[in-house]
């Protein structure tokens, strides 16, 4: 990154992170589920309202999670969008399920709900919706639809803490929902994630999960006088030093979320005329979400027209960068029956967005020069 004036993501720390991290090491507890961890869990438990909240060392562990709390096994399919990263379909993948590739909408880039009908199967186990940039899926037909077939929705919110559909906060909608804590995400740890629980169902076999399939939880509670192995499971626990990190970001959520629609809305202002005359596409928020500024991106018209800006603003000193690839045309996904034409809108999409860079601290002359940058672009 150091080769880049502006580069496209810089981790932003607001204060406390350190003063956290020392007081983890003088109390002395470093591994997981100390005072930190739950003070995590316990607000957002609070503040978006849901029944358990678990901090995972991943969102990738996190949706593992989830398929070991839904005993996905071999024969099972899951739906998902095939624009998505990677670990949306390993965590399913590895406990033997078949991914069914979804198509997304062209306006805000989401799994498309009308896809779904002739997709569900008497094998379709979930319908995981990921929230494409923190713009939320159309969960009022997905959930509709899951009811219909018997299926159950997991999200995926890697991008969508704080955001709303229809005034109701994204990972509240399925039986579960998976968060991102990666540096690249609005509030971030390094690396860390969390499991939204939303049927209490769920609660007590993800802590055994969770704790390596033992019931350690309930030992330290006081629930049980010694604790042992009761289940499958893994570690998924991160270190209270993480802990300590995520919860001075969390809370100062609404500090970071008022930077960032900040450095969003000045994007969309900057470069919203330029766009509409030169036939490239912003980012579509329908007037019933509301999004947590995780990201600014730009649909070229065509992949060379990309290729041409991102290089333009390299040259700039500027790094931008694509997104996903179509899991789909992927060499695993072919083994799953991906083709080519399978999710036309995906292959379309992938070859055009291209994103700008986009992190807390990204200063108004730093935006400026690289609307500025973009704005001199011809398509």
């Amino acid at each position: 990154m150091d080769r880049y004036r502006i580069p496209f993501n810089r981790p932003c720390f607001v204060g406390k992170e350190y003063a956290y991290i020392a007081e983890a090491l003088d109390r002395g507890h470093l591994s997981g589920d100390g005072p930190a961890t739950q003070r995590c869990q316990e607000l957002l438990e609070g503040e978006l309202g849901v029944v358990k909240a678990l901090l995972t060392t991943s969102c990738t562990h996190a949706l593992e999670l989830a398929a070991l709390l839904l005993e996905v096994a071999p024969g099972d399919e899951v739906i998902l969008p095939s624009f998505t990263f990677v670990s949306t379909a390993n965590a399913f993948v590895l406990r033997g399920a078949r991914p069914v590739f979804a198509d997304i909408r062209a306006d805000t880039l989401n799994l498309d709900e009308e896809q779904l009908p002739s997709l569900v199967t008497e094998r379709t186990k979930a319908i995981v919706p990921v929230h494409y940039a923190g713009v939320g899926c159309e969960m009022d037909a997905i959930m509709s639809i899951a009811e219909d077939h018997g299926v159950v929705v997991v999200e995926d919110n890697a991008h969508g803490l704080f955001g709303t559909y229809r005034g109701r906060a994204l990972g509240t909608f399925g039986v579960m929902a998976a968060q991102s804590f990666h540096e690249t995400k609005n509030i971030t740890c390094g690396e860390g994630g969390a499991l939204l629980i939303n049927d209490p169902r769920y609660v007590e076999r993800a802590e055994v999960l969770r704790e390596k399939g033992t019931d350690r939880s309930r030992f330290f509670r006081g629930q049980v006088d010694k604790y042992t192995w009761i289940d499958v499971g893994s570690s998924y626990l991160p270190s209270e030093v993480l802990a300590a990190i995520l919860l001075a970001q969390l809370e100062a959520r609404g500090e970071i979320q008022a930077k960032r629609r900040k450095v969003w809305e000045r994007y969309a202002e900057g470069l919203g005329p330029w766009a509409a005359e030169n036939d490239v596409g912003v980012p579509v928020v329908p007037s019933h979400c509301t999004h947590p500024s995780h990201m600014f991106y730009l649909l070229m018209p065509s992949i060379s027209h990309r290729a041409a800006l991102m290089a333009n603003l390299m040259e700039q000193g500027i790094l931008s960068v694509f997104h996903y690839l179509p899991l789909h045309l992927s060499a695993m996904g072919r083994r799953y029956g991906g083709a080519a034409g399978a999710c036309p809108v995906t292959e379309d999409i992938a070859d055009r967005v291209v994103r700008l860079p986009f992190y807390n601290d990204l200063t108004e002359a730093e935006q400026a020069s690289v609307i500025a940058t973009v704005i001199q672009f011809e398509p």
